[in-house]
């Protein structure tokens, strides 16, 4: 195979050429891996081969080691670990060689292959002699060389976890790479590659951060870094020190003012790139602050193992006027540019973190700059001052913040309306959705919405919606807010009066020509559903006249025209949106007899159009009609069965789709919904349905996620269909108890905690569903032998100490379900079982009032089994 012009061809602008190059390719390598794989190694080392051939070489090498699918990963690992030795050594060899090209591209891709294979190696203790034979490179010149090795060596600590290097070799790298970041390295590069190695690095040094001298050595480099007359350099230095402020807060006591001052500078300073590194340290060290105080809990007797030294606290006098200077560096189109991100956003940012991290000290280093700033002629100091207002409404007490509120509203109101400056009416109708969310709502003492003001407020948002589309979009956000605010207001809403004319200002806001831009449509679907959502009995009737306009809106999306893929996605986002309103007005209406009646004359109609959506076949969709099903469902009960027939497919394919595993999700979430409404009229689906979920359960290829719902599904499915369970009893309880057995036996970040206390929850809720479902039938015998591994599972997360509050509560449930429905054959277990009466005494004095209620009943259902 002549494999150099292969890989040309298959960069070849034209279609067939490139078909057929990546055939052969891919042939090839199905054929014989190792003489393919040497192939490409041989064309990435070769001086005399054409350069864009060996960057694709590399990186077709580096996707045979590596892929984001954590299955196909395992498969890639274990083929690389069983190839021929010879064969791997002579590629890594070539590796190694190629690191000295002249060429960069090539060099650059050797880095990226060598960190791959190393990440699969030296867990295995293979490969031992890698660093020392990188780190003889560095000493050499050419420069070239160099800079390409210190790439690698950033590479490697990007892909192997620190405890697979040993200290020794630890400090060899860092001291390679500090050289290389001195000034006394003349080459620019080599800098570069030694400040962006670092940052790799930085999580290999917990030893020699805990040294007071090398740490010391580090921070002075690091620090010496950001004052490099190259500008890459000096943002590489800083992403360093954003690095060390989350990973060693605790050791930054004696650097923090050195670390201002050199921050400062760049922030006034510097280019744009550096600046907004300047700015993120201090964000960063404001998400630490605020971290270990939430943990603290304010009283100190927490669970932070480190403390807080109060860095923000100490810094504001300084450090707020400098964020206030940031924010008069706006940019003309910021609004308009979805991804915009530049200094004065960034310093906004930062300052609601301080606000956060500061609380009330902040407000007065702020006013004054409001106060100078709100009413100049120049539009960047009126949009500077209300973008300051904006970013510290969280964080400060109400107390503190209400009187300006109540001074500046009216002037914001009136700005939103009369400012000639479009920027400025963002920022305006932003401050204004931040005091709704923030400051306005039951929780609130003093109200800053009025009778007074109430109708002005209202009025002013729905002018603001015929504005440009970015303003529009704040203004339907604000109002979002607003109705939140009136949730639980009681029988009458402030709102009622002005009901009417929202919803109709809303719906003329989704027709705007402009509506895609700046999300505007999304915005305004998302504030009508908040409003219906919040909206009080009083204004049912409008809710329900809602309910054949939005059919219609549908029905026009579903109309068989050919569309181009463009109009598709928009169709598609659009049925989403559409899906989505009506899932809220279901649930509303649904959730009271007077409305639920008068609704229910449209539920055919509307269930028609969500299987015409469901034709439409996009994937996106699908989901948000699944979940409007699932409130159908939901408010017709047993009615729904009529759905069924036509219905069951799309639930089936929903299961199935293991690519889009949210959809599988919610399609699993709304058997649960079904089962609940069909209760026994759900058996004639009960086995398709079970088997596809026992299929998922032992797929690798469905998303982990996915799992625990399915367990709860079991239980929803035996609660609804009773002992007719039985037919898939033995199937259902083996694979709960291979989770369970999964689940006890784990140690692991908090992410792993968290989702093996979602996995528990799932398997819990499962056998509750069981055990309830059975009650009272003849055939509650057949779960006895099932009781002892049950018990022995809840032993096991009794045990381990890390289970979270919805567990304990599901958990404690289980023992009674447990006792209820087994009753004398379960009392001599439980009173075996190791940990249960522990169990029991610590969740009836839990102060949480719903596990304690759960222990209640538990307790009161395992005396009545005891005593029979």
């Amino acid at each position: 195979m002549e494999v150099t012009q292969v890989l040309l061809n298959a960069q070849s602008i034209d279609g067939a050429v490139r078909k057929n190059a990546e055939e052969s390719l891919k042939h090839f390598q199905e054929q014989n891996l190792t003489g393919f794989l040497l192939l490409l190694s041989g064309e990435l080392v070769s001086e005399e081969k054409p350069v864009e051939t060996r960057k694709l070489a590399g990186l077709i090498l580096k996707n045979a080691l590596d892929a984001k699918d954590q299955q196909r990963k395992v498969e890639l690992v274990q083929r690389w670990l069983s190839l021929d030795g010879n064969a791997k050594s002579q590629i890594k060899a070539g590796l190694l060689k190629t690191l000295s090209s002249p060429v960069s591209d090539a060099r650059s891709t050797a880095s990226q292959v060598i960190a791959k294979v190393a990440g699969i190696e030296l867990p295995h203790k293979q490969w031992p002699e890698l660093v020392g034979s990188l780190l003889s490179n560095v000493h050499q010149l050419p420069a070239h060389a160099k800079q390409a090795t210190l790439e690698t060596l950033g590479y490697l600590c990007e892909e192997v976890s620190p405890d697979v290097i040993d200290q020794d070799q630890v400090n060899k790298i860092l001291t390679a790479v500090v050289q290389g970041m001195s000034a006394s390295e003349g080459n620019t590069d080599v800098r570069l590659a030694a400040t962006r190695a670092l940052y790799n690095a930085l999580g290999f040094a917990q030893a020699n951060f805990s040294n007071d001298m090398e740490r010391d050595y580090l921070m002075r480099v690091v620090c010496e870094a950001t004052l490099s007359p190259e500008v890459r350099i000096r943002q590489a230095a800083f992403e360093c020190l954003v690095s060390i402020s989350s990973t060693y807060y605790e050791k930054l006591a004696p650097y923090i003012q050195d670390i201002f001052n050199i921050t400062a500078k760049a922030v006034r300073e510097d280019e744009e790139p550096v600046a907004l590194q300047a700015i993120e340290f201090w964000s960063s060290i404001c998400d630490e602050e605020i971290d270990i105080l939430e943990e603290y809990g304010g009283d100190f007797t927490g669970d932070s193992d480190i403390p807080c030294f109060y860095f923000i606290k100490q810094a504001i006098p300084a450090l707020v006027p400098m964020l206030l200077e940031t924010l008069l560096k706006q940019e003309e189109d910021q609004d308009q540019d979805e991804g915009a991100w530049n200094i004065a956003m960034a310093g906004g940012t930062c300052l609601g973190l301080v606000a956060r991290t500061v609380g009330d000290d902040i407000v007065p280093l702020v006013v004054p700059f409001i106060e100078e700033n709100v009413t100049k002629p120049d539009w960047r100091q009126r949009e500077a001052a209300t973008y300051a207002f904006g970013s510290i409404l969280e964080g400060p007490s109400p107390a503190k913040l209400i009187p300006l509120v109540n001074v500046a509203l009216n002037f914001m109101l009136s700005a939103l309306t009369k400012d000639p400056n479009s920027h400025v009416k963002d920022t305006t109708a932003w401050t204004l959705g931040r005091i709704f969310e923030f400051l306005h709502g039951s929780a609130v003492d003093s109200p800053i919405i009025t009778q007074a003001n109430c109708q002005q407020i209202v009025a002013v948002l729905l002018q603001s919606m015929k504005d440009t589309p970015n303003v529009a979009e704040k203004a339907c956000g604000a109002l979002y807010f607003l109705a939140q605010g009136y949730e639980e207001v009681g029988p009458s809403s402030p709102l009622t009066p002005f009901f009417q004319e929202i919803v109709q200002s809303l719906l003329t806001v989704t027709h705007r020509e402009d509506a895609r831009e700046s999300r505007l449509r999304t915005a305004a679907y998302e504030t009508l559903n908040e409003v219906v959502r919040c909206s009080t009995d009083e204004t049912a009737p409008l809710v329900l006249q809602l309910v054949p306009v939005i059919i219609m809106e549908l029905h026009n999306t579903v109309e068989g025209q050919k569309l181009s893929s463009d109009e598709r996605e928009k169709q598609s986002e659009l049925q989403g949106l559409l899906c989505g309103c009506l899932q809220v007005i279901i649930q509303k209406l649904g959730s009271s007899e007077s409305t639920k009646y008068l609704f229910l004359q449209y539920a055919d109609q509307i269930m028609g159009l969500f299987l015409s959506v469901f034709a439409c076949r996009s994937a996106t969709v699908h989901e948000e009609a699944m979940l409007a099903i699932g409130a159908l469902a939901y408010a017709t009960g047993p009615d729904f069965a009529k759905y069924m027939p036509e219905f069951y497919r799309y639930l089936e394919m929903g299961l199935q789709n293991f690519e889009e595993y949210q959809v599988c999700a919610v399609t699993v979430g709304v058997v649960g919904d079904i089962c609940r409404a069909l209760e026994e009229k759900v058996v004639p689906y009960c086995d398709g349905i079970m088997t596809q979920l026992l299929k998922n359960l032992s797929s690798n290829q469905l998303h982990r996620s996915v799992k625990p719902p399915i367990f709860s599904c079991f239980g929803d499915i035996a609660l609804a269909v009773g002992e007719y369970f039985e037919k898939y009893l033995m199937w259902a309880m083996s694979a709960l108890q291979s989770a369970a057995e999964l689940s006890t036996h784990t140690t692991g970040d908090d992410e792993l905690i968290e989702y093996i206390n979602t996995l528990r929850n799932g398997i819990l809720e499962a056998y509750s569903g069981i055990f309830q479902g059975f009650k009272n039938s003849p055939k509650t015998q057949l779960l006895i032998p099932y009781a002892p591994h049950i018990l022995q599972f809840l032993d096991g997360i009794y045990m381990e100490k890390d289970m979270d509050d919805v567990v304990m509560k599901t958990a404690i449930g289980v023992l009674g379900d447990l006792a209820d429905t087994l009753g004398s054959h379960a009392a001599s277990l439980i009173q075996q079982s190791v940990s249960s009466k522990d169990f029991l005494n610590e969740c009836l004095s839990s102060e949480d009032v719903m596990i304690k209620e759960s222990a209640e009943w538990a307790k009161l259902a395992i005396s009545r089994a005891i005593s029979v």
